[in-house]
């Protein structure tokens, strides 16, 4: 717990808050309902937003009720913010703060206190589980084109789970019915907020960090 509070110490030093806006994801919004899912699935894809991905990622973790600060701090040290700025249409599975606080808390007694002081949590992450890991994690959240809660969820219980081939070359999860996504680790996330809509794709909130290891 005690490496926890530095590598939020460190994350704050990484964050630059350049504006302020409402967040995507309010703090008395609930996880979507399983009726909730079965209407959004059968609703048509969102028109294009008028901010990109990127920019929607930059002014939530501005909010006053942030959820992205996290998210943005990882981007911006992969190099990886860019790619959501451009025309070419994405769907980002977003995790909220929380989940990446829940992914430090399981990896903290690992990580090198000595890398997390001097080159910051990101670098001890990569340092733990290998060079590019933070970008391989992030890459994993994502998929190319424009997917609709009507293209990802299932539309009723008997479907088959939907199938998701992400960036990360080979790596791919499911979603089921109800929002629930099944990663290659084993471990469950839930979709909480579908469909908030870009210029260049569409944001689904999840509660959990996927992660691209077996």
């Amino acid at each position: 717990m005690k490496y926890t509070i530095t590598i939020l110490t460190h994350l704050a030093d990484l964050l630059i808050f350049s504006a302020c806006s409402d967040s995507i994801v309010s703090s008395s919004e609930a996880d979507l309902t399983i009726e909730e899912f079965e209407s959004e699935a059968e609703k048509r894809a969102p028109s294009p937003g008028n901010q990109t991905i990127a920019d929607i990622v930059v002014e939530t973790a501005a909010a006053d009720e942030a959820e992205f600060t996290l998210l943005l701090a990882a981007l911006e040290y992969t190099g990886l913010t860019e790619v959501f700025t451009g025309g070419d249409q994405y769907t980002v599975f977003a995790p909220v703060d929380q989940a990446f606080l829940n992914l430090v808390d399981a990896l903290s007694a690992d990580l090198d206190p000595d890398v997390v002081e001097s080159e910051g949590p990101f670098a001890a992450i990569d340092d733990l589980l290998g060079e590019g890991a933070v970008a391989n994690v992030l890459l994993y959240h994502v998929t190319e084109g424009r997917r609709a809660a009507n293209s990802v969820v299932p539309k009723n219980m008997r479907a088959k789970d939907r199938k998701i081939n992400t960036l990360l070359d080979g790596a791919s999860f499911n979603v089921a019915f109800g929002g629930t996504i099944s990663d290659i680790a084993g471990q469950e996330a839930s979709i909480t907020s579908a469909d908030n809509s870009a210029s260049n794709g569409i944001i689904h909130v999840i509660d959990t960090v996927l992660l691209p290891l077996e």
